[in-house]
């Protein structure tokens, strides 16, 4: 789901008088400090090469703690021009008419659109047709038309790009150690493995959303490991493992640093593989929160426990899992990873179950189009059964030990 903050906007800057580069600040009720947005790519044509400055006239308090205070990432949709309806009633009212079947009185009016995808919060949106908007009369650069449809095109790509890198990271941030350096000989063995994944990773979640953007991933990792350790009756480790330790972290970081001076061509080449599932799955999710926005099926503040809300987000978890268990191998994998590629799989299934379930919530409370919903269906009930076929080859390529 994306993060809607406009309300708790008091003011910001957005700048993108240097062509490829958007930054700004933003402020918030309740906040001393502003956020900073440090965003590769340009604005729509109205906002290229200029500065704009936005009030919110009334600013509500919220609960941004986990807001990063800087934003590192790519502009979405950047424009102070976009054209909305407004209504010319209170919003309150606006639920009678619909209930009556009346259309309510309205007027076209510009919407300050803001877009971004950060590394720290994912998908950010600031929308308003309220605030007061001020371009500064200084312009360093036009943008054409024509370049402005491209730069549409390339905002769109680069967002897509992003996603799929968060997805990858995420999943190898989730990945158990254990299963990197000895790889599980059986389905039983990689679900206790990847079971005992889940508990630590849900320990450090718990933790990072305690602590807020402050919070030191590094010192939690070390520290929820440490406990993970004496749990299962580890004893500490002596300095001389430490040492060690910290010796073969120093020579990984130094292996990483060469291989991304001078990448090898057939590891690049295996890490471009994208299994047909994986991308489908992804471009579905993608699409799933284009148009739940566009059309409004998710109000402002939702929780995720909401139908629409919640079966974007499955599909959304599954593609992640898919990636993760499919992509960058040639297909089939060899028969040492098949355990852990089937448990792996077998997440993405409950995913998909569950987002199965969560539309079938969406046709009893009549919250999206049916026409919609069955096509959507249809398609994640194919990567359900595409994805029980996996699990079914893996299985009898582990029975039988083949190589």
């Amino acid at each position: 789901m994306a993060w809607r903050i406009q309300e708790q906007v008091v003011r910001g800057v957005i700048d993108n008088r240097t062509r490829g580069r958007v930054t700004g600040r933003i402020w918030f009720a309740g906040r001393a400090a502003p956020i900073e947005l440090s965003l590769a790519g340009n604005a729509w044509r109205d906002l290229a090469g200029r500065r704009l400055e936005f009030v919110n006239p009334e600013p509500k308090a919220g609960s941004l703690e986990s807001l990063a205070a800087r934003q590192d990432g790519v502009i979405g949709d950047c424009t102070a021009s976009r054209k909305v309806k407004v209504p010319d009633i209170p919003l309150d009212q606006v639920g009678e008419y619909d209930d009556a079947r009346k259309p309510f009185p309205w007027h076209w009016g510009n919407s300050l659109y803001l877009e971004w995808h950060s590394r720290e919060n994912g998908r950010v949106v600031i929308e308003s047709t309220d605030f007061q908007l001020t371009i500064a009369p200084d312009i360093t650069w036009e943008m054409s038309e024509e370049e402005e449809e491209k730069q549409r095109r390339e905002n769109s790509r680069a967002l897509t790009e992003f996603m799929e890198n968060l997805i990858e990271a995420s999943e190898d941030a989730s990945e158990p150690w254990e299963l990197r350096a000895l790889p599980p000989t059986t389905e039983a063995e990689a679900e206790k493995m990847q079971a005992e994944s889940d508990r630590l990773m849900d320990r450090i979640q718990a933790r990072l959303d305690r602590e807020g953007p402050d919070a030191d991933y590094d010192k939690i990792l070390e520290e929820e490991l440490e406990r993970r350790d004496r749990e299962r009756g580890r004893p500490p480790p002596a300095p001389e493992e430490v040492a060690r330790s910290a010796e073969w972290i120093e020579e990984m970081n130094r292996a990483t640093e060469e291989v991304l001076k001078n990448p090898d061509p057939e590891l690049e080449a295996e890490r471009a593989i994208k299994h047909p599932l994986a991308k489908r799955s992804f471009k579905l999710s993608l699409r799933l929160v284009r148009q739940t926005e566009q059309r409004g099926w998710v109000p402002d503040h939702a929780s995720a426990e909401h139908p629409v809300a919640e079966l974007r987000d499955r599909v959304l978890r599954a593609s992640v899992k898919f990636a993760g268990a499919l992509n960058g191998e040639p297909w089939p994998p060899a028969v040492d990873f098949c355990a852990h590629t089937i448990v792996r799989l077998k997440r993405a299934r409950g995913y998909l179950d569950d987002a199965l379930a969560a539309a079938d919530a969406c046709a009893e409370e009549h919250l999206v189009d049916a026409a919609w919903l069955s096509e959507v269906r249809q398609e994640v009930e194919s990567y359900a059964q595409e994805c029980d076929m996996l699990i079914d080859e893996l299985r009898t390529r582990l029975n039988r030990g083949s190589g």
